[in-house]
């Protein structure tokens, strides 16, 4: 529908647009989300748990996203923060990509005839669970200062309903997460856990909030015991965060 709108109607966007951009102020009525429930196959549809969410966010928003993202990407190199063994939302990284580097850590343990030990970490609902208050702090710390108070626009007063066949819930406040669905939300989650401790003794790889750990030594005690040191830093790093 907006691709056919005629020039004046584009035009009214255009300056709806920039007048956010201008104002650093993202208005509540694109902020709406409306969350639609998809049972899932061959489950019991009276459990909850056998739907799957799914995030609809007005698309106007989601084109001023964009062209955000697109300004953000052209301005900052990716390589300057986001770490090399995040593989997930990035150009020329792919889920095969990372699996091959993980395989290949093995294989060279396995050649050198060194024991490899490895744990493998899954954030439950980590989009959902991003603070606020720790996601603005590192959007200042790390992205240019004309894109904070746009942002934190972005992120505060968020609303959503659930959508369920003809019937609506009433609306409920968002209190943490970065938006399901959107096109900053990857970038920002990235963002968030960009300082993820890594260290010396052990091999990381990341896709998004899918995290494997590697530690390989000779000795089988070596090698567990740097694992176990490198998942006692991340795990302060999830309490504080």
């Amino acid at each position: 529908m907006l691709k056919e709108l005629p020039q004046k109607g584009l035009l009214n966007l255009l300056y709806i647009l920039n007048a956010i951009i201008r104002l650093e102020y993202w208005p509540k009525s694109l902020k709406q989300a409306q969350t639609i429930m998809l049972p899932k196959p061959g489950k019991n549809h009276i459990d909850v748990t056998s739907y799957r969410p799914i995030s609809l966010l007005p698309t106007i928003s989601k084109i001023l996203e964009k062209l955000i993202l697109k300004w953000i990407n052209k301005e900052l190199n990716p390589h300057d923060w986001i770490p090399n063994h995040q593989f997930g939302f990035r150009q020329a990284h792919s889920t095969i990509q990372q699996c091959h580097r993980v395989a290949d850590t093995i294989n060279k343990a396995l050649e050198n005839r060194q024991f490899c030990t490895a744990a493998f970490l899954d954030v439950s609902q980590a989009f959902d669970k991003v603070w606020h208050p720790g996601l603005l702090h590192k959007i200042k710390k790390i992205l240019p200062a004309r894109y904070f108070n746009l942002l934190k626009s972005y992120l505060q007063e968020r609303h959503f309903v659930t959508k369920y066949n003809n019937e609506t819930s009433s609306s409920f406040q968002i209190h943490s997460g970065v938006p399901q669905g959107s096109m900053l939300g990857p970038l920002l989650y990235i963002l968030y856990t960009s300082d993820l401790p890594t260290s010396r003794d052990t091999t990381m790889g990341t896709f998004a909030d899918d995290t494997a750990i590697f530690a390989t030594h000779a000795d089988p005690t070596t090698a567990s015991r740097n694992l176990q040191e490198h998942l006692n830093t991340v795990e302060k790093w999830l309490k504080k965060n």
